[in-house]
C-alpha cells in the first residue's frame, strides 16, 4: 500500500504529470478560433488610452450636444427680453438660443469626458489594475479639479459628489 501511493503521488503530482492542453471544446464550451494579427492590433488600439480619450471626448460632446438642445427648448426664457417682456420670441431667435446652449454644453462634456478617460487611464496604468478604484480616484480628481476653479471648497465638494457619482456608474455597470 504505501508504494502504490507513492507510486500515484508520483504520477499525479510527479515529473510524469503531462500537462492538460486547454481546449473548451472538451468542457462543453464554444470553440473560438485563434486571434489573427489584424484583430490583435485592433484590440489594442481600441484598448489605448488616445482612443478611450477620443472616444469619451466625441461622446461627450454629442451627449451635452442633445442635453443643451433639449435644456433650451424647455427653457421657459429662451429668447425672454427683459427691456420688453411681453414679446414673444421669433423661432429664428429660439433656435439660435438652442444652438448656442448645445456647442456650450458639448464643449463641457466633451472636455469632462476626456478629462475622466485621461485620468483614468493614467490610474490605471499606475496601480496596474482595473477595478472599480480607478473610477473612484479618477472621479475625484476630474471633479476636484473642476470644482477647484471655483475655490478649494468647492473643489473637495466636486471632488467627492463626481466619485460618489463615478462609483455609483461603476456598481451600476459591473
Amino acid at each position: 500500500p504505501p508504494l502504490q501511493y507513492s507510486l500515484l503521488l508520483q504520477h499525479l503530482v510527479g515529473d510524469k504529470r503531462q500537462p492538460r492542453v486547454w481546449d473548451p471544446a472538451t468542457l462543453g464550451g464554444i470553440p473560438c478560433p485563434p486571434k489573427s494579427e489584424e484583430q490583435k492590433m485592433v484590440e489594442r488600439v481600441m484598448e489605448s488610452c488616445p482612443f478611450k480619450a477620443a472616444l469619451a471626448c466625441v461622446g461627450g460632446f454629442v451627449l451635452g450636444g442633445a442635453f443643451g438642445i433639449f435644456t433650451a427648448g424647455i427653457d421657459t426664457n429662451v429668447g425672454f427680453d427683459p427691456k420688453d417682456p411681453y414679446r414673444t420670441p421669433t423661432a429664428k431667435e429660439v433656435l439660435k438660443d438652442m444652438g448656442q446652449r448645445g456647442i456650450s454644453y458639448a464643449k463641457n462634456f466633451a472636455i469632462v469626458g476626456a478629462m475622466f478617460s485621461c485620468t483614468e487611464c493614467v490610474v490605471e496604468s499606475y496601480r496596474g489594475k482595473s477595478d472599480w478604484k480607478n473610477s473612484v480616484i479618477s472621479g475625484c480628481i476630474t471633479g476636484g479639479a473642476i470644482g477647484f476653479r471655483a475655490g478649494l471648497k468647492a473643489g473637495v465638494i466636486g471632488c467627492g459628489g463626481f466619485a460618489a457619482f463615478s462609483a455609483a456608474v461603476d456598481y451600476y455597470l459591473r
